[in-house]
């Protein structure tokens, strides 16, 4: 095994390490959310399939797309597969990508959807992004209309990404979050940081703060 083909089989192994901890933590239910990884070298990309409990995933369970987007593996690919292609594309740095559906990105996600984004600012815990070194930070998180066709939003996604160069993550509203990172650490860490700032924001609002 050369040393890259290691490293490959490394971040996905930690990649269903990560599925299985947002299942645990309650924000991939009922088979939802979607996670992969790709190889810098080579371009694949290994993707969970359809329809799987991600409380289960493991490294056999995992799809490989192709640069050309050709599927090779038993099972399905999920329909937002090709979202990940764009965001693969669009974010040359990116080398995986965690999907969940947590309560608060679902809400959020719905409240600010008339304004296009969900502002995060002042709070300490933004520093857990990457590049963001002061909590006086604004964080713009897009939001886009949820939709099963697929090729549409992925026309749409690539125009956010293009408008919001600097946001960590991607929300579909009613729907959930999309965050990537340099490794399945980093998009981990991103995940946890923005779940952990939707949250207190969605309680902020509760409780009636402007």
């Amino acid at each position: 095994m050369v040393p890259d083909t290691q490293t490959f089989q490394l971040e996905a192994e930690a990649l269903c390490a990560a599925a299985q901890w947002c299942y645990a933590r309650g924000w991939a239910p009922a088979t939802s959310g979607n996670f992969s990884v790709r190889d810098s070298a080579s371009g694949r990309i290994l993707i969970s399939p359809t329809g799987l409990d991600k409380g289960t995933m493991t490294p056999v369970d995992l799809l490989e797309i192709d640069p050309q987007g050709r599927v090779e593996g038993a099972g399905k690919p999920s329909a937002e597969t090709a979202l990940h292609r764009v965001m693969y594309r669009d974010r040359p740095d990116a080398r995986a990508i965690l999907h969940v559906h947590s309560i608060w990105n679902t809400l959020l996600s719905a409240r600010f959807s008339p304004k296009g984004y969900v502002p995060i600012e002042g709070y300490e815990l933004l520093k857990g992004l990457s590049g963001v070194e002061t909590h006086a930070h604004l964080e713009r998180v897009p939001i886009l209309e949820n939709s099963q066709d697929y090729a549409r939003l992925a026309e749409r996604l690539t125009d956010a990404l293009a408008q919001f160069p600097q946001a960590h993550g991607v929300l579909l509203s009613r729907h959930g979050l999309y965050t990537w990172g340099k490794s399945v650490a980093e998009a981990r860490r991103h995940l946890e940081a923005l779940e952990f700032l939707f949250e207190v924001e969605g309680r902020r609002l509760m409780g009636g703060q402007a």
